[in-house]
């Protein structure tokens, strides 16, 4: 009887072993950050936007927002400010990840990307802005590129700008003004809006 049953129980304790030191492998590599990647944040949709990135649906509960003012700078050029809720700009460098509330603004002249913003503040170049009405966006994305969006709509704020020309009679305070006026947007806490009170070359 303890010849059959020895070679059993000595199969059953090795098969444990095995088993166990698997297991305390797998804890130690999930402790070291060798193991699964962290549930991702966010639900990805099919939806992508004009540059081919996904859509990441925040939620509801704290939803970020972004707003966007853009006035008249000194010389030739635009001052842009943002206004977040629920955000936070990552830092250079930051790891290629979706963490809640975290990321980057891309800017839009257009519809054209012209910077992408880990700062509320930003010099927009006047050349940029040529004659005519123009649309500035600012679009919130996660670190891994995805567009944060709520209820299906990205994360976004725009206003509408209008520059103008000196006529070769008249003076740049009265032909070379400024203008901007206030757009609706998607989910801006203040909404975008531009001033119109300074002269210059271009509005």
């Amino acid at each position: 009887m303890s010849c059959t049953r020895g070679p059993l129980a000595v199969l059953a304790v090795c098969v444990l072993l095995v088993a166990g030191s698997a297991g305390c492998g797998s804890s130690v590599e999930r402790e070291r950050g060798g193991g699964a990647s962290p549930t991702p944040v966010g639900r990805l949709l099919e939806d992508r936007d004009d540059e081919g990135r996904p859509y990441r649906e925040a939620g509801q509960e704290d939803a970020p927002g972004v707003g966007i003012e853009v006035q008249p700078g000194a010389a030739d050029g635009w001052d842009v400010r943002l206004t977040l809720r629920n955000f936070r700009f990552s830092p250079a460098g930051a790891a290629a990840g979706a963490v809640a509330g975290r990321g980057l603004a891309h800017l839009y002249v257009d519809g054209r990307l012209v910077a992408r913003l880990r700062a509320p503040g930003y010099r927009l170049a006047g050349r940029l802005v040529p004659r005519g009405t123009h649309q500035v966006t600012a679009r919130l994305y996660a670190d891994d590129g995805t567009v944060w969006v709520v209820d299906g709509e990205p994360v976004e704020s725009t206003a509408d700008i209008t520059a103008s020309e000196p006529g070769p009679a008249t003076t740049p305070s009265v032909n070379a003004r400024r203008k901007a006026r206030a757009r609706a947007t998607t989910r801006s806490p203040t909404g975008g809006r531009g001033s119109p009170d300074r002269a210059g070359k271009a509005s």
